[in-house]
């Protein structure tokens, strides 16, 4: 049994409160293996001929998957991978990814996400930084890993899925494939303490490198629970649907976690394109979607979209950026469904707040705490605030915000959970605010909040109010600094084909929102872009657009009246 080193983790007083929602105690205490609960228990509770994968023509049953787990978990432990190791996996979706990760979780290792998105210098510090034992890589994600290996730390088994065997052995790495052949299906699972380490996600890094966020066992049982029974109430012979990469954080949870622990079964989509999206639905028969507001966005420009049949679907969903209450009502219209919104974090593993906890989402809303959670808006003062007042937001529940190597680099993340972590709660850096019914809308990042003539302003909701112009296709609003303001207001535009920039267009854009927004509320200046620039995960990257302001040449002072 390995043990990690005190050092790894926080000292507990910087912890938060862990809290266990009644229904799903019995993970809180004893021994455990993830991928037993998700996989074995299906089978043996007589659900192996259940489909637990669906690609492309392939249907990989519950049974063939934990078959598949269990080679992979004796491949592991020839290997001499222990218990609370760390294993990597950056890998492409396809139905080897969830069987590597339950393998993993089967010789009691932790699973640790490797982004496909990232670099080589990324893919180094992440491999070193959680000091990979192993490493399970597809072969069209190896340069990356190739291209940083002289700055590896650790003596890391390479296992390659996929490429020519005898040229992969060649360069000194493991061929997945021949290695699964002369595998045993056969394996005893390790059983793992509660407390002991589940996995460890890593941010994506859009600030500085990838923060590793550590979730126990417990955390990994009880929030995959919550979530299937909560938000997608996935039951055996449901499909989920979408196109996250089951190698970035949310995508992990979403394809490699949550469905499992319903006996669900998922659609694995290589890669997006609107035609691939709607035609795995209907060759599927996917019941719930899952996908950013810009997948959904990007399928309702689609000209073919009435080709396809998508009345298998029950429930789409969303997270990890605003969709807005005009593509809510946008794709509510072509399809007779709305999407529920929600939000999460890597730091809390996956969603902790979800519209499903309604009988109908309110537009622009990210829902109600889910069971298990507690959420609470505060003032700079530390005071509750009032309904529909604007916040910071705190949470506890079943998970939490825990740093892995807190101590490095001159104790970054240490003072990060100081500063993250009051009073056993969770601050996640998101200003919102949550009316009297206990629905929470999301403003923005509390470093994109804009201070204005005294008055502390949500882009969030100036973002909402201009994206309903029909000339609009996409924006941003920002703070720049300002003399007299201190910080003013300025809109960045993306305009939808066949609109042009100009004084007019600027002046009929503001004029547009003056019904909804306080006349302290309305941008000062209008900027139009040609995009505006977003991380590949959909979120706004606002630091560019402060950094790059004054470059910008298309700037308009709207006149309205």
């Amino acid at each position: 049994m390995g043990k990690i080193p005190a050092d790894y983790l926080p000292p507990k007083e910087l912890w938060a409160e862990y809290t266990v929602p009644a229904e799903f105690k019995q993970f809180a205490s004893g021994q455990w293996n993830i991928a037993e609960e998700f996989l074995d228990k299906h089978v043996k509770e007589g659900r192996g001929d259940n489909v637990a994968i669906l690609f492309g023509d392939q249907k990989i049953t519950y049974k063939e998957l934990l078959a598949m787990a269990n080679k992979f978990a004796n491949v592991l432990t020839k290997l001499g991978v222990e218990s609370q190791d760390r294993v990597g996996l950056r890998l492409t979706n396809m139905p080897e990814a969830v069987a590597i990760n339950f393998g993993i979780m089967k010789c009691g290792a932790i699973p640790v996400p490797v982004s496909p998105l990232w670099a080589k210098e990324e893919v180094a510090f992440v491999l070193n930084n959680a000091e990979f034992k192993a490493f399970a890589v597809s072969f069209p994600l190896m340069a990356a890993v190739e291209g940083g290996a002289h700055e590896f730390e650790f003596p890391t088994k390479m296992i390659v899925v996929g490429g020519n065997p005898d040229e992969v052995a060649a360069k000194g790495y493991v061929p997945f494939g021949k290695e699964m052949a002369a595998a045993s299906d056969q394996f005893t699972n390790v059983k793992l303490d509660a407390n002991d380490i589940g996995c460890i996600l890593f941010t994506s890094g859009t600030t500085g490198q990838p923060k590793g966020c550590v979730h126990f066992v417990r955390e990994v049982l009880i929030e995959s629970h919550i979530v299937n029974k909560y938000v997608w109430k996935l039951a055996p012979g449901e499909v989920l649907g979408g196109s996250a990469p089951v190698s970035f954080a949310a995508g992990y949870g979403t394809f490699c976690m949550v469905p499992f622990a319903g006996g669900g079964a998922i659609s694995l989509l290589p890669k997006f394109t609107p035609d691939d999206m709607m035609g795995i639905i209907q060759k599927h028969k996917v019941t719930v979607v899952t996908g950013l507001p810009t997948a959904y966005r990007k399928l309702l420009e689609m000209p073919n979209f009435n080709d396809y049949d998508v009345s298998s679907v029950r429930m789409y969903t969303t997270g990890g950026d605003a969709l807005t209450g005009k593509t809510l009502a946008m794709w509510q219209a072509k399809t007779g469904k709305p999407i529920w919104e929600g939000l999460g974090g890597t730091e809390m593993m996956h969603l902790v707040t979800s519209n499903s906890m309604s009988d109908i989402p309110m537009p622009d809303s990210i829902g109600k705490a889910l069971p298990g959670f507690e959420i609470k808006v505060v003032r700079e003062d530390g005071t509750t605030a009032g309904p529909g007042e604007v916040g910071s937001m705190m949470i506890k529940g079943p998970t939490a915000t825990l740093y892995w190597k807190p101590y490095i680099q001159d104790n970054k993340l240490l003072k990060t959970m100081k500063k993250g972590i009051k009073d056993g709660w969770n601050m996640m850096g998101d200003a919102v605010l949550m009316d009297k019914d206990g629905f929470m809308f999301f403003q923005a990042r509390e470093d994109d909040m804009i201070k204005s003539s005294g008055f502390r302003l949500a882009p969030t909701e100036i973002e909402d109010a201009i994206i309903r112009h029909a000339a609009v296709r996409d924006d941003a609003v920002v703070g720049v600094p300002d003399e007299i303001m201190g910080q003013k207001v300025v809109a960045m535009v993306e305009l939808e084909p066949g609109h042009n920039a100009s004084q007019e267009l600027a002046n009929d854009i503001i004029k547009s929102t003056m019904d909804v927004l306080a006349t302290y509320k309305l941008p000062r200046e209008v900027v139009f872009l040609p995009a505006i620039p977003r991380t590949p995960t959909g979120k706004i990257i606002k630091k560019d657009l402060r950094k790059h302001y004054p470059e910008y040449s298309t700037k308009f002072v709207p006149k309205v009246k």
